[in-house]
């Protein structure tokens, strides 16, 4: 079973899932920030697509791809695969399709690379509940409104408390459980306020009120993501990240401040996420960044003429 052999074994990669049964929630933008802020430190880095319709996330790094190319900026990329939507009228057979597929973009990298970010559909399906029981780390991220809230939970309209759990949430807690069951690991399961507004509001209060009552119950962290910038949607046309060296030649215009304080957003919420990174990464990175800042320094006399 791919589960089997894909975790709770040593020299395996991390597993970061990112699931939502709600569209537009940001899971696709999340996922490639996560990519490149973990290919930025050195890490070896895998990414599989199961949303087969949407194609959101293959689409980014298909931009960045093309990008990178035509305007010869040096843009980390992930090894990246997109899962087939099967095609027969027997749904049997398109689960199998699409899971055998899923199986070997799973052990082609599994022990080559230090993660696997996976981006799920915003619908319930076969391969989703796969992925979600595979998860070390499952991020959701969930737009700042009741409209949202409702993926995981429901709440009584005069007093706004908890009064249950949704479907979703449900079945994130089977999948938890079922993990549990045939590794004895956990999965550290974390809700991303998207979309947050900048003003204080009654409305923005309640929201955040309803997650730590959820969050008891159900065992997942919340932490704050991406406020809503119109930056965001201005990167996804060239593959580009808030992470990204963000000059005029990358952009196509002068950055400002909305491109400055999405950076330190994004690195907020990475920070928050503490993902297990691995040390040889770390110094993969830093001599990578040490080689790129000598690389437009004037060779000194003693570099070229030794005595």
């Amino acid at each position: 079973m791919l589960l089997q052999a894909s975790q709770g074994q040593p020299g395996t990669a991390h597993v970061v899932v990112l699931g939502n049964e709600k569209g537009g929630s940001g899971k696709s933008t999340t996922a490639v920030h996560i990519a490149v802020a973990l290919l930025r430190a050195g890490q070896r880095v895998a990414t599989i697509d199961l949303d087969c319709r949407q194609q959101s996330l293959t689409r980014y790094i298909a931009n960045r791809r093309a990008w990178a190319k035509r305007s010869g900026l040096d843009l980390e990329l992930p090894h990246h695969c997109c899962i087939s939507l099967g095609e027969t009228m027997q749904i049997a057979d398109n689960e199998s399709s699409e899971f055998l597929q899923f199986q070997k973009a799973v052990a082609a990298v599994e022990r080559t690379h230090d993660f696997i970010v996976i981006d799920t559909p915003g619908t319930d399906s076969y391969l989703m509940r796969l992925a979600h029981s595979m998860a070390d780390t499952l991020v959701t991220p969930l737009n700042d409104s009741f409209l949202d809230f409702d993926v995981l939970g429901t709440v009584d309209p005069a007093t706004f408390g908890v009064t249950g759990e949704s479907h979703y949430s449900e079945m994130v807690r089977d999948a938890r459980r079922k993990r549990r069951q045939l590794d004895g690991a956990t999965t550290d399961w974390i809700v991303v306020r998207n979309r947050l507004s900048m003003l204080g509001s009654r409305n923005k209060q309640l929201v955040a009120d309803g997650l730590k009552q959820l969050a008891f119950r159900l065992g997942f962290r919340a932490i704050d993501g991406f406020a809503e910038r119109v930056v965001y949607r201005e990167l996804f046309p060239r593959g580009l990240t808030a992470l990204d060296n963000l000059d005029e030649a990358t952009l196509g215009t002068r950055p400002n401040m909305a491109h400055v304080t999405a950076r330190e957003e994004v690195t907020g919420l990475l920070r928050q996420l503490k993902l297990p990174l691995d040390e040889r990464g770390r110094r993969r990175a830093a001599a990578r960044a040490e080689w790129f800042a000598q690389v437009d320094k004037p060779l000194e006399v003693h570099d070229i003429i030794t005595a």
